[in-house]
């Protein structure tokens, strides 16, 4: 039985169903249903579009074809508007006119080197002012004899242990130590010392406008003219430029040129220079050689090889020979005169990176490599095959640098393991290693340590890569004791030179070309 509630809802329902069928609502409501369908046009349809096969991308060796060996193109770049094209190199004579790239005129740059060698002709053989190598007093030595042979230990002087002049005097090897290093840097009345017992930093006179840009790339080698009565740096840099920044010049003193495609490796003021006007002679990645002749104003090529040249040295009172290495550990020795190699030997693994010649003895030569290694070779013992070290420095890592001294009595390595040796003794059998706590190591965006000699035997001056500053090691306390620097030295200074004929006098390529000529006090406290 229905509740009353029940009856109500029922009620309800069937008196709306009644005031709905008096309206017609459901009628209309059925025509305007009617009325919104449209007919569907069967034209319309979608057609499924047809899939494209994925297709499997495979290498060349996964589908059992050679490789591509091409590559990428040259100093490409994912932007195409900063796509280069490769460099040509020019394999001829190239004039002064198309190498130039300098501000303003070379004209300047040529008057003041014909200059100094006309100046430099009318020197007497006693006057003061010398501009030829500091390595010509070394001895005039024959060419290399092939047919003689002699042992490791033939190559030292035999005049250490006789009586030698020093100032007028008779002296014997032990006592003339002093005077030898004074007579090997050139100068005999000055000296830069520093306090044994001293550290920490000291001062280098820097001033601004002894600070300029050379080259526009990164400097791979600077060196100074070695000259007195002018002050003239050479710097070689990566995109094959090299530049000539004449410090008593009336304007900026700056000339640059490009003789090469690829980055310079190294710069040698050829020793004929000054009565000559041939001047520099400058090595390639690109495989070239070219000697600057500033009385032709031009680049004669001197050699030209597929493979990159590395360093390139000339031996002391052999103006007519070049000694350089290219590609993987060869050394190949150039004869000016006849315009062909007259060796060939490999002398090392992988490639060498200096190449370096005893002033006291210039048959003694001196090589670092990538290898991890730095030998002594004896050229009158080396034939047609491979010869025999006299002595061999081994570094866990690459050997950047090998250098005699300027007496030619002590050799010092710079390796990226974070030492520095130190070869000594009568047959350069004492070896020892000191670490440089100031890395050693760079990126590829910065060009390699290398520690080079100062006026004498004491010191050797690297760069010092956290502080931005140069340290100044001595050889007889085994360890740094100054670090030199100045507040115009913003960057790295990772290649150093030291002019040959005045003491105090820096030159040290900083990072992007730019340049610094700094000078030192003659005693640091």
């Amino acid at each position: 039985m229905a509740t009353e509630f029940e009856r109500k809802r029922l009620e309800n329902i069937r008196r709306n169903d009644e005031m709905l069928a008096a309206l017609n609502v459901r009628a209309k409501a059925s025509l305007l249903t009617a009325a919104t369908k449209r007919p569907r046009d069967e034209s319309t349809k979608s057609l499924k579009k047809k899939e494209k096969p994925i297709v499997i991308r495979k290498s060349l060796r996964t589908r059992g074809l050679n490789p591509d060996s091409v590559g990428l193109p040259y100093r490409f770049s994912g932007d195409p508007k900063r796509m280069a094209p490769p460099p040509q190199k020019l394999k001829a004579r190239l004039p002064f006119d198309k190498a130039y790239g300098g501000e303003g005129s070379y004209k300047k740059f040529v008057e003041t080197v014909l200059g100094t060698t006309a100046s430099n002709s009318m020197v007497k053989d006693d006057s003061p002012i010398d501009c030829s190598s500091t390595r010509r007093r070394s001895s005039r030595l024959s060419n290399v004899n092939k047919a003689e042979s002699v042992s490791s230990s033939d190559y030292v002087k035999k005049e250490a242990f006789v009586k030698k002049p020093c100032g007028g005097k008779l002296i014997t090897k032990d006592e003339s130590d002093d005077c030898l290093n004074k007579e090997a840097s050139g100068v005999m009345t000055e000296s830069i010392e520093f306090e044994e017992g001293g550290s920490g930093t000291g001062p280098l006179s820097l001033e601004s406008n002894n600070v300029a840009r050379v080259v526009p790339g990164r400097v791979f080698v600077v060196k100074f003219m070695p000259c007195q009565n002018v002050k003239l740096v050479a710097a070689g840099d990566k995109l094959g430029n090299v530049g000539f920044w004449n410090l008593d010049g009336e304007d900026d003193g700056i000339y640059l040129f490009h003789p090469h495609t690829a980055p310079v490796s190294s710069l040698v003021f050829h020793q004929n220079s000054f009565s000559k006007a041939s001047f520099v002679i400058s090595s390639s990645y690109d495989g070239l050689i070219r000697l600057m002749d500033v009385g032709k104003s031009v680049f004669d090529l001197v050699y030209s090889s597929d493979d990159a040249i590395y360093s390139l040295s000339q031996r002391p009172n052999d103006e007519q020979s070049l000694y350089f290495s290219e590609g993987h550990g060869m050394l190949n020795v150039w004869d000016l005169r006849a315009g062909k190699s007259v060796f060939n030997w490999g002398l090392h693994e992988h490639r060498i990176n200096t190449i370096d010649f005893n002033p006291q003895n210039p048959h003694v030569m001196a090589t670092s490599s990538k290898d991890g290694t730095a030998c002594l070779w004896d050229l009158r013992s080396m034939g047609a095959t491979k010869p025999k070290t006299l002595r061999t420095v081994t570094h866990s890592k690459t050997v950047h640098s090998a250098y005699f001294s300027p007496t030619g009595l002590s050799l010092a390595t710079t390796s990226v393991d974070n030492y520095i040796g130190i070869l000594s003794g009568a047959n350069f059998e004492d070896t020892s290693m000191i670490y440089h706590d100031n890395c050693n190591t760079t990126n590829k965006w910065i060009s390699t340590f290398r520690g080079v000699w100062g006026w004498d035997d004491s010191y050797i001056f690297v760069g010092n890569r956290p502080s931005k500053g140069i340290d100044v090691i001595s050889t007889k306390l085994k360890r740094t004791v100054k670090e030199l620097h100045d507040p115009l030295m913003k960057v790295l200074p990772c290649r150093i030179h030291c002019h040959p004929l005045s003491v105090g006098c820096l030159q040290d390529p900083l990072l992007q070309g730019r340049s610094m000529f700094g000078h030192q006090s003659n005693h640091f406290q």
